[in-house]
């Protein structure tokens, strides 16, 4: 009997056209209008203040011009895409009663299988939609919720209006009021104060229709003394045609609460990836986020972590890979705005085959932020003579008593790193896979053991002819 192989990170999708083949429920006519708006929420019988907030997003959204900076999006076509798709599935705690299409599509990244060894609970989005959420009945029962949004706004309505938007408003930027607007699924977890979550919470985000838009909304509350680790993963399809994704995420960690958010990102390379994501941490609270961007053409994501209250500490750790015809503009973000508050801010990239990486970080500290502390460092990769990287960052101080620092390099792979390691047997190929595996062994090294070795596989196809 053949065992099937899974992969969380979906290391097949980049065939062209190898989509799964489902039925769907509900289908928007291409293009947004503010009638697309008001059926989304009446598709999802949603209260009068969410309708309200969707439709002073829109006016925002078509009132705010594109970014001129950054990666060039010309090619975004807001008219060709569609807003909101919905399978024929109802959301289930029961994955038998995910239909068959559907659930082999999970079946082969491997969610169910995690879910039954290694996490506190999963939920999977396929298109705009949730289509299984469950999480462990003993963790339920200390109060600790886990769902999807849409379930959140009607069973948890004033815990979500007292958050929504508090993280990342409307108007933050094009992007986040188009998610305000047109927002589906996304997670919800709630964390009661003392409770720890001992495995993690796992989403996994999948789009499948041809000029998607997949838009969901993550909003994580650690209360205090509260720990959870929730681990996002996102992967599609390849198409000759281009689709959108531009999330939301928001996470509020109060006093002495601790929070890890980790997202592992393989889109295929027709996904533009415009997303915002963004935390604020009380008094002693410590934030980590770790984040892989793989694939997608262009991605711009830059997490952000708020230090609101004495003694908060922020530790963003992240890597992209740019392959041909890739933009990774990626990097981070520190707004000191309390006492005694720290962050840490390592980004590392990897340009091959003509990709373009860029890192843009941004340490802001406050007058009155006394103490702060504050370390940033870029180091980039780059394999060949086609490929760039760009390194943005700015440090804006307004306070005497802190410290801060920013360093960067920029290496490529060396004759004699390679002659080294294939006088001992390894193929051209394999030692530049070693090389890079090694680069990115800070940030591999803080997965989960089942994590880590996924990642690591995927990098290494990703290696494949890397060296011309």
């Amino acid at each position: 009997m053949t065992e099937t192989v899974t992969s969380f990170l979906d290391t097949k999708q980049n065939k062209t056209g190898d989509k799964d083949e489902v039925e769907y429920d509900v289908e928007l006519p291409k293009g947004l209008s503010e009638d697309v708006v008001r059926k989304i929420s009446a598709l999802k019988s949603e209260p009068q203040w969410m309708l309200d907030s969707r439709l002073k997003s829109l006016a925002h959204f078509f009132s705010r011009p594109m970014p001129k900076w950054g990666a060039d999006l010309s090619k975004v076509k807001f008219d060709n895409i569609t807003y909101y798709i919905s399978p024929k599935a109802k959301n289930s705690t029961n994955w038998e009663d995910v239909p068959p299409n559907i659930k082999k599509t999970f079946d082969r990244l491997g969610i169910p299988a995690a879910e039954r060894k290694f996490l506190s609970g999963a939920g999977t989005q396929f298109d705009s939609e949730t289509v299984y959420h469950k999480i462990h009945a003993d963790l339920a029962k200390l109060g600790v919720i886990f769902c999807d949004m849409d379930t959140a706004l009607r069973e948890h309505g004033e815990i979500v209006k007292k958050y929504f938007g508090t993280v990342v408003p409307y108007a933050d930027n094009k992007f986040a009021a188009l998610n305000s607007a047109v927002w589906s699924g996304g997670s919800f977890v709630y964390v009661p104060s003392g409770v720890k979550v001992p495995l993690p919470l796992q989403a996994y985000f999948r789009i499948n229709a041809k000029n998607m838009g997949q838009f969901e909304r993550t909003l994580i509350i650690a209360e205090e003394d509260s720990e959870v680790n929730y681990i996002e993963g996102c992967s599609a399809p390849a198409y000759s045609t281009n689709s959108l994704h531009a999330a939301v995420v928001e996470v509020i960690a109060h006093k002495n609460s601790r929070v890890r958010y980790t997202t592992l990102q393989n889109w295929a390379g027709n996904i533009f990836n415009l997303v915002t994501k963004r935390a604020k941490a009380y008094e002693d609270a410590y934030v980590e986020w770790l984040d892989a961007n793989i694939g997608s053409c262009i991605t711009m994501k830059y997490p952000c972590i708020i230090l609101a209250g004495r003694g908060a500490k922020a530790n963003i750790l992240s890597v992209a890979l740019a392959g041909a015809g890739q933009c990774q503009d990626t990097g981070a973000k520190a707004f000191h705005l309390a006492p005694d508050t720290s962050s840490t801010i390592l980004s590392k990239s990897v340009s091959k085959d003509g990709g373009i990486s860029a890192f843009r970080g941004t340490v802001k500290v406050i007058r009155g932020a006394k103490n702060s502390k504050s370390h940033m460092r870029c180091d980039a990769l780059i394999l060949d003579e086609k490929s760039k990287s760009d390194t943005f960052p700015t440090l804006q101080i307004d306070e005497h008593e802190v410290s801060t620092g920013h360093e960067a390099t920029v290496g490529k792979v060396s004759e004699d790193q390679l002659f080294y390691l294939m006088s001992r047997g390894l193929t051209e190929q394999q030692a530049v896979s070693m090389i890079v595996s090694g680069f990115l062994e800070e940030f591999t090294k803080q997965l989960p053991m089942e994590y880590a070795i996924e990642f690591n596989r995927l990098i290494e196809m990703e290696m494949t002819n890397a060296i011309n």
